[in-house]
């Protein structure tokens, strides 16, 4: 490609922060949950980079044909690439894109098409725009929206504010909304760096019924809880685990857990066996009866589980473990794309 920035070109990044940033020099949009990614055309030749510099654009084929239907032939975007599934975005639907059979792929293309979110513009008609500020970058990409993406349902523009009381409405929209991020508008594109953007996640808390543990891979020490909340059958399912127990704990608490073994320990979905990744003394799990109840934080639920670790937070010893209900994790479905 003859584009003033290469492929192998880093996007910016995000430090994390727990509070938004307040001051006339930031901007905030909505952090996308979905696959960071820069769009380049140059002509009728088209690629896809992920944030880590791997190739994307056999993944998305209707992305890739949408950039090509665009009147504008040599830009660079920067954006996020999800997938919509019954007014929502599902993360699930978006990792079964990435598999090595084209005619899965051109299946689930067609099946659950994508959607890509731009929120910067790098180069447009030729020419490099990463010295402008974000503030002028910003104006560019809207003219740009403005005169190619008119009624396109593939890219679409993302919102951004400059008012804090509506950023932190953001927080409140659904699952596909991951948090929000803060931008310094007086800043040029901070290529590789966390410099001047900031990302303000979405945390949340659970109380969960601890169904079973593992032990610590080389130490018959517990090593992990296994978590678990009652489903509408009023079946205990596995949902996740937590592993932040602290060294000087992990003895006593093992000798707690060892005189509640009972199983079944999950009366519905049960944790997995050993895989490739694991060995039998990992994978192996110890059944409990359904008394401790913790509290933990996450930050994503999706597919039926914690989508990451969980932190420990505290045992809720006035809790009732047929309290710990799917319920919990449940939230408001306000649609995202009611924001495109």
């Amino acid at each position: 490609m003859a584009l003033p920035i290469p492929k192998t070109y880093p996007p910016m990044e995000a430090a994390p922060a727990t509070s938004l940033p307040m001051g006339p020099e930031w901007q905030y949009e909505p952090k996308w949950d979905g696959f960071r990614c820069l769009a380049f055309r140059d002509g009728k030749k088209i690629e896809l980079q992920s944030k880590s510099g791997k190739p994307l654009t056999r993944y998305f084929p209707e992305l890739v044909a949408a950039l090509s239907r665009l009147r504008a032939t040599r830009f660079v975007l920067d954006g996020e690439i999800v997938v919509p599934v019954d007014g929502d975005f599902s993360f699930d639907q978006l990792l079964m894109r990435i598999h090595p059979s084209a005619t899965l792929v051109e299946k689930l293309s067609r099946e659950t098409p994508c959607v890509f979110i731009i929120f910067d513009l790098l180069v447009n008609e030729g020419k490099s725009l990463i010295e402008l500020t974000l503030e002028k970058r910003r104006r560019e990409l809207e003219r740009f929206a403005s005169k190619y993406l008119k009624g396109d349902q593939t890219v679409r523009l993302s919102p951004f504010t400059l008012d804090i009381a509506t950023a932190q409405k953001w927080f409140h929209i659904g699952t596909a909304v991951d948090g929000v991020v803060a931008k310094r508008r007086d800043l040029p594109y901070q290529s590789g760096t966390r410099n001047g953007m900031e990302k303000i996640k979405k945390l949340r808390t659970a109380d969960c019924v601890v169904g079973g543990f593992r032990y610590l891979e080389k130490e018959p020490l517990v090593g992990s809880l296994l978590l678990g909340l009652y489903n509408k059958a009023g079946k205990l399912d596995h949902v996740g685990f937590t592993s932040s127990i602290s060294a000087k704990n992990r003895p006593a608490l093992t000798q707690k857990l060892k005189k509640l073994i009972k199983p079944p320990g999950f009366t519905g979905k049960a944790p997995g066996g050993p895989s490739r990744w694991s060995n039998k003394r990992s994978s192996e799990w110890q059944p409990l009866g359904p008394s401790l109840v913790a509290e933990v934080q996450f930050d994503h639920f999706t597919g039926g589980r914690f989508r990451h670790g969980t932190k420990f937070l505290r045992w809720r010893l006035d809790k009732k473990p047929a309290e710990c209900t799917i319920k919990q994790v449940e939230r408001e479905n306000r649609s995202a794309l009611n924001l495109l």
